[in-house]
């Protein structure tokens, strides 16, 4: 009995032995796979503070802008303006229950940080032109900066340039055949238009022979 208990003893000193072999072996694995992770980890997320930090403030809207009055605010503009001919505002009545005569542009014409409005007063009837207005934003207000007001005239943005047309009439013309016309150019000079150019249109007097003769001038 005395060496079978030496045999025990000596198999469970064996035993322990392995048994330690093994589980440094198994600390040094977990130990190696733990430095192994945490390299990878490191170079994944990169230098501390080298992303961009996207806060949570709002982006700035853009500066509102002025909006257009409407026709009929436009004509209210034409008719408070002292500027206009009386003539002018006694003719500019509704044609048609609250429909105004009134042609209406918007556009850039002075360089100003709102558009400019051209403004043209005709008559119901035959659609003649009787006044042309330049109307532009100062100081909070529209301001008249340009009128014409010799009918038949009318008065248009061109390439940022104001272009009026002046027709012109002979004794005995219709309103529809004028015998000729001017076209006039303006361009806005630090405070006031300047006339750059002027074309005139000589027209046929062999047609148009019938209809309505326009007023002659004095």
């Amino acid at each position: 009995m005395r060496g079978l208990g030496t045999g025990v003893i000596r198999l469970s000193g064996a035993l322990k032995a392995v048994t330690a072999a093994v589980a440094a072996v198994t600390a040094l694995g977990l130990f190696v796979s733990a430095c192994a992770t945490g390299g990878a980890g490191a170079r994944d997320e990169g230098p501390a503070g080298s992303d961009p930090v996207i806060s949570g403030a709002a982006t700035p809207s853009p500066s509102p802008t002025t909006k257009e009055p409407t026709r009929a605010e436009v004509v209210k503009i034409v008719k408070d303006d002292p500027q206009v001919a009386k003539v002018v505002k006694e003719d500019l009545k509704p044609c048609v229950a609250d429909e105004y005569p009134v042609d209406v542009s918007y556009g850039d014409l002075t360089g100003g940080d709102v558009d400019d409005i051209v403004v043209n007063v005709m008559t119901c009837g035959d659609a003649v032109g009787i006044g042309s207005y330049v109307y532009r934003m100062k100081n909070h207000r529209y301001q008249n900066v340009f009128k014409a007001e010799e009918p038949p005239v009318y008065a248009e943005i061109d390439r940022g340039d104001l272009v009026v047309t002046q027709q012109m009439y002979q004794k005995g013309d219709p309103v529809s055949y004028p015998s000729s016309e001017e076209v006039i150019t303006y361009d806005w000079r630090t405070s006031h238009f300047t006339e750059i150019a002027r074309t005139r249109n000589e027209y046929s007097n062999a047609v148009g022979n019938s209809g309505t003769a326009a007023p002659t001038k004095n």
